[in-house]
């Protein structure tokens, strides 16, 4: 089994890179956008907005067709129905056409995180489950920073249009190896369920109620400061002068820092705590932005990179709970519940913030952002029982 595992593990890894990619290329592209198309704050967030809101509306229902007809064929439908909305973008015309065109992107996306978490949980339901998917999540930010770095320099080149045209050909192909791919590795299938085992558990099949409600509310709020963040920190950066070659790479500079984390912040785990280590994460996470909102330039992009690893560290600590709070027959309706959650806060978050940046400024914003994400201290309280209790992987 541990080659075989290690191989879906690739495969759900590579899938993850490349979706990640995806996103966060949007955060590149915004600046770029609002200027060409004379965008206000608050339609620079919808944009935002419109794509993680279509990821937040399919997470569900991809968990639940996913145990009916198994994950392979809605990853490469998913990947397939993003791309092309890539491709199409490049011919936008102005707001509206970008608006639904990365709604429908978003929604092929959605399929992503649910379907890939749940197949690695599955090869690895024997043991080091947590470590395998804290491998997941570390593929998915090496796409963001070597994509979002990429594009950004390829954008300033040729132009945004043909850079996420050609991004979007790269994920058609790719589209089409996945269903290939995860059947010969005998992963992704309908599940057939033995008579003998019984009725799969009712509902979602969510053993600790109170601590999933808290592990979801920790992370809704860490996922719209990160978004949040992501969204205006461009628009702060080009106001230091820098260029549209340099954002790419300060972007990088964050994802790079958001990948280390996502192990370092599972090492810190093991040794103090998940309690102590989100909170020194999010700590960390407001103290580094509003340096970038009050620093100058330079010192501004020395921080990205331990800020990124504060950034996303947290999540990392936060995804392998959710696997011991679901009873294995209900992990793909239990990671679609909670992405959907949590990826709607990331939807409504730019959004909400582009209103206050449109009314107060950007610096404001941005050091409003900084100070919420301090408000999952005292959720962690109610988080501690759960995350106190054996792993069990």
């Amino acid at each position: 089994m541990r080659p075989r595992s290690r191989a879906i593990l690739g495969a759900a890894s590579s899938i993850h890179f490349l979706h990640d990619g995806f996103s966060e290329t949007l955060y590149v592209f915004l600046p770029l956008w609002a200027r060409e198309f004379g965008l206000s704050f608050a339609q620079v967030g919808l944009i935002r907005s419109a794509y993680t809101g279509g990821m937040s509306l399919f997470q569900i229902p991809a968990g639940f067709l996913a145990e009916r007809f198994g994950e392979r064929w809605l990853l490469a439908a998913g990947t397939a129905v993003t791309a092309l909305g890539f491709v199409a973008a490049g011919a936008a015309g102005g707001f509206a056409s970008l608006l639904v065109l990365l709604l429908a992107a978003g929604l092929g996306s959605g399929v992503q995180h649910p379907l890939s978490s749940s197949i690695v949980a599955k090869a690895y339901e024997g043991g080091r489950r947590r470590t395998a998917l804290g491998t997941y999540n570390f593929s998915g930010d090496v796409g963001k920073a070597g994509v979002a770095a990429a594009i950004g320099l390829l954008a300033g080149v040729i132009g945004w249009r043909a850079a996420g045209a050609a991004y979007g050909l790269l994920g058609i192909a790719a589209a089409l190896l996945i269903v290939p791919l995860l059947s010969r590795l005998g992963a992704g299938g309908a599940e057939v369920r033995d008579a003998a085992a019984g009725p799969p558990p009712s509902g979602w099949g969510i053993r600790d109620g109170r601590g999933f409600s808290a592990l979801c509310a920790v992370g809704m709020i860490d996922n719209a400061t990160r978004t949040g963040f992501l969204t205006f920190m461009p628009f702060i950066l080009i106001g230091k002068d820098l260029g549209v070659g340099g954002v790419g790479l300060a972007f990088g500079l964050v994802f790079v820092g958001g990948a280390t984390g996502k192990f370092v912040c599972g090492v810190v785990a093991d040794r103090v705590g998940v309690i102590r280590t989100v909170v020194l994460t999010e700590v960390a996470t407001t103290l580094g932005i509003l340096t970038v909102v009050a620093a100058p330039l330079p010192l501004a992009l020395a921080v990205l990179m331990p800020l990124g690893i504060a950034l996303n560290g947290t999540s990392s600590v936060l995804y392998g709970t959710v696997a011991d709070l679901v009873s294995p027959e209900r992990r793909s309706r239990g990671y679609g519940l909670y992405y959907t959650l949590t990826i709607a806060a990331s939807a409504m978050a730019p959004t909400v913030w582009g209103v206050i940046g449109d009314l107060a400024g950007v610096p404001t914003t941005l050091t409003l952002v900084g100070v919420v994400v301090l408000a999952t201290i005292p959720l962690c309280l109610a988080l501690r029982p759960a995350v106190t209790a054996p792993a069990g992987a």
